[in-house]
Order: structure tokens, then C-alpha cells, then sequence
């Protein structure tokens, strides 16, 4: 018979490692402003980027959390961004430490929050276009996902002809380990939001917009597929095409070890294409942030 004791200990062991394994948006970078994010579930404090709920993924392509995140909350601050400015997303797991998925694309949406300000607009029902898509720094070889394992962000360019205006901008990771069977894929998506300024005029056509959750399905190629079995296969990107407008844009995942490698990330970006230690702006004193459970996690563990 199994001790008690011995099963609490592994099942807590089982449990670190399980939400390690998950995550979320640590802190956004806009121009040389840095944001840190709130912990999922946590007070929320100022910041861009809108509050998830918990660290799990986002299972099902018609899940309402496809939007921003698990129950994600508006934010109360809205950065001011200009086109051409570099937005630097830094992903967490679920213990604060570097991103720890590698396999899988990565995407950029935006929306037109109108008139008003982000931090009062239902996205809910918004209509997005795509800025970027990473898939494969090179052909058969490691995901441009992987790069954050090191801690490094992901970078994404704003649109350097985007009209100017309030937007929210949604950063997208899709794992894809148990992608070979229909529902296994993982969304990670998260919101931030942003005032845009600028003479641009660029903006996406009719057919560019789709909504989220709406854009996908479980069985697009692109989701549900079985990543290692032949790597050297093209990789079909669910959801639009990158919008018409987006020209000259540019996407990298950095490097805090070699340059070089982000010079790679970068000649694959936009139509080609990545784990993270979060990057702190020096005027914030850090944290100690509690381990977050997944709510199948939670259930494992004795309850008081």
C-alpha cells in the first residue's frame, strides 16, 4: 500500500512540474516602456496587459477564452506605441520561471478598439487581422517557440504604415506536443493593450477579419497535426493570411546568448517562422511570485 505520506509528496512533485509545463504573459515591452504583468488570479495592479484567470491552456478552437486568455480581464493602462515600434512579449511557465514549451507556431493579431479607450472595449466580439506568423527557424529544424526557452522575448513589429488609433495587439502560442489527436493542441493567447499614433493609413481589408474564437477549427491542418512525425513538412498556419497592408513588418525572437541566432529568427519572420525568463524594467523592484495550480492539478491534492 502506498503511504500517504509518499503520495502527498508525489503528487505535489507531480503538480510543480504539471503547471511548470503551462503559462502565461510575464511582461510586454512597447518601445522602451516595460509593463509587468498581473499573476493570474492575483490583485490586480496597472498594467497593459489584460489578467488571466489561470495558467492553463486554451483547449478547443470554439473556446471563448480563444480571445485573450482564461477569463482574461480588461487592463486599466494603455500604452502609448508609434509604427515601427518593437512589441517584446516575455512568456512565463506557470512557476515564473522560462517559457518551457518548443514546439508550435506563434501569431499576432490585432483589433480596432474605435473610438474609445482599450481599457473600457469588449473584445468579445472584435474582429481581427494578423500581423505575423512564425512557424520553423529553418526547414526541419527547431520552432522559433524554442528560443524563448532561454528566456529571450518574442518580438513583433507594429505595423510601420498601421493607421493611427486605440488597438488591442494579441500574441498567440500554440503548442502543438499532443496536437496528433483532435483537441490535444494548446492555446496560449494574451492581450495588451494600445494607443497607436502616427499619419498611417494602412488598414485591413473585409476579408482580412475574422473573429476569436471563430477563425479555427480542431481539425485545421495547422492544429491538429502531429509535429515530429515528419518535420520537413510545410507547416499550414491556421486562421487569414497576414493582412495585405502589413508590409515590410518584421518578427524575431531574441536571443540573450547569441545574436546571431536572432539574426536567424528574423530571416524567417512573417511568412516563416519558438520559453522565457521574464525581463523586468529597471524601475520595478521585483517580486516573489506565488506557484500557480492548475485546476486540474488542484483537484489531485488533499484538500484542508
Amino acid at each position: 500500500m502506498i503511504s500517504p505520506i509518499f503520495l502527498s509528496v508525489l503528487l505535489s512533485s507531480s503538480a510543480v512540474q504539471f503547471v511548470s509545463a503551462h503559462g502565461w504573459l510575464g511582461s510586454v515591452t512597447v518601445g522602451s516602456q516595460t509593463f509587468i504583468g498581473n499573476v493570474p488570479n492575483a490583485s490586480p495592479t496597472g498594467t497593459v496587459i489584460r489578467q488571466i484567470d489561470d495558467v492553463d491552456p486554451v483547449k478547443g478552437a470554439s473556446n471563448a477564452f480563444l480571445n485573450c486568455g482564461q477569463n482574461a480581464q480588461l487592463a486599466s493602462d494603455v500604452a502609448q506605441a508609434n509604427p515601427g515600434d518593437t512589441v517584446a512579449f516575455t512568456w512565463v511557465n506557470g512557476d515564473d520561471g522560462p517559457w518551457v514549451h518548443n514546439t508550435g507556431p506563434m501569431q499576432t493579431y490585432m483589433t480596432s478598439c474605435g473610438s474609445q479607450d482599450c481599457s473600457s472595449f469588449d473584445s468579445s466580439d472584435a474582429s481581427w487581422f494578423k500581423i505575423q506568423e512564425q512557424g520553423r527557424i529553418t526547414p526541419g529544424g527547431d520552432w522559433a517557440m524554442s528560443l524563448m526557452n532561454t528566456g529571450a522575448p518574442a518580438n513583433v513589429t507594429i505595423p510601420s504604415n498601421i493607421a493611427p488609433g486605440n488597438y488591442l495587439i494579441r500574441h498567440e502560442l500554440i503548442a502543438l506536443q499532443i496536437a496528433q489527436t483532435e483537441g490535444g493542441a494548446e492555446f496560449y493567447p494574451a492581450c495588451v493593450q494600445l494607443t497607436i499614433g502616427g499619419t498611417g493609413t494602412g488598414t485591413p481589408t473585409g476579408d482580412e477579419l475574422v473573429k476569436l474564437p471563430g477563425a479555427y477549427s480542431d481539425t485545421d491542418p495547422g492544429i491538429l497535426v502531429d509535429a515530429y512525425s515528419n518535420p520537413n513538412a510545410d507547416y499550414v498556419f491556421p486562421g487569414p493570411p497576414v493582412a495585405a497592408f502589413v508590409s515590410g513588418n518584421t518578427t524575431t525572437t531574441a536571443t540573450s546568448a547569441s545574436s546571431a541566432t536572432a539574426s536567424a529568427a528574423s530571416s524567417s519572420s512573417t511568412s516563416t517562422s519558438g520559453s522565457c525568463k521574464k525581463r523586468r524594467s529597471v524601475d520595478v523592484v521585483d517580486d516573489v511570485r506565488p506557484r500557480m495550480l492548475s485546476r486540474v492539478m488542484k483537484s489531485l491534492l488533499p484538500q484542508e
